[in-house]
């Protein structure tokens, strides 16, 4: 397994890092993760430059050091011919750390067939600071561990009022009435950049969206619900376990090729 951190490649599965390091003993870092589309950091659809301001962005408003930009693009060069998914970790004194990952195996038929979505306990699985992605993701870590441990394959977390607010791993969406809808910033989620690439586009080709709060009784009123990542795109819910009562959705709807059009247009991905 190859890794960079510091401005070396490393040919190790092992990191060597103090005992007093913040990272390691607070998950004091900031990180991003990326998918690398045909192997080039240019292209529109890995949004290098909006992963690279997030990164910058969350350690200006900690006080953080700032990483040697070089480095980092250097380090993600020597990775992607291996890895078509890289996670970038800065830490507070500016060292970068980059490791790659391969797309899940099944990545193609979870967007097809939808996946089983649980819906998680506000009491403890809570994601901290929650318009950063730190190093401190034990809440939203948590929620995804107990809902495979029960069968299923994402959880949504929820605020104290019931209200959905995103996915363990990544931003909601939802379908009615010929419009879009994704959970507003403003109700306490992470600015997703998958989320705004979509918003965007969506946008600009004058499909309706709207961003709101979602509220347990009018979320039953959505003909579709999705979540999107970075990584993984569009994948739709089949059903979502709500406690004591099961929501169920159609994910052949010709609504969820919208989204998934704005990932297609140069064939490299889904195929809805």
């Amino acid at each position: 397994m190859n890794y960079w951190y510091d401005g070396q490649l490393f040919k190790e599965d092992k990191i060597c890092l103090s005992i007093d390091n913040p990272g390691l003993k607070y998950g004091a870092t900031v990180f991003t993760t990326l998918r690398v589309y045909q192997q080039s950091l240019e292209h529109p659809l890995t949004q290098w430059e909006a992963h690279c301001h997030r990164l910058k962005k969350s350690l200006e408003a900690f006080g953080w050091c700032l990483p040697n930009w070089q480095n980092l693009s250097q380090g993600a060069n020597y990775l992607i011919p291996t890895y078509p998914v890289l996670r970038i970790t800065i830490f507070p004194d500016g060292k970068e750390w980059i490791t790659g990952r391969f797309l899940a195996k099944n990545l193609v038929k979870l967007q097809q067939e939808g996946v089983k979505g649980w819906l998680a306990d506000n009491s403890l699985f809570q994601r901290s600071l929650k318009a950063h992605k730190t190093g401190n993701y034990l809440g939203a870590y948590l929620a995804l561990k107990k809902a495979k441990t029960l069968g299923f394959q994402e959880a949504i977390l929820v605020n104290s009022q019931g209200n959905w607010l995103e996915t363990s791993t990544g931003n909601l969406w939802g379908w009615k009435e010929r419009t879009w809808y994704t959970p507003a910033l403003e109700v306490g989620i992470l600015p997703g950049i998958g989320r705004w690439q979509l918003i965007n586009w969506l946008r600009q080709n004058n499909i309706k969206i709207e961003e709101n709060q979602w509220t347990p009784s009018w979320i039953k009123s959505l003909e579709i619900v999705a979540y999107s990542n970075s990584v993984v795109e569009v994948i739709p819910f089949a059903s979502i376990d709500c406690y004591e009562e099961l929501l169920t959705f159609d994910v052949s709807s010709e609504a969820l090729k919208i989204l998934y059009h704005y990932y297609d247009r140069d064939g490299d991905g889904v195929t809805g």
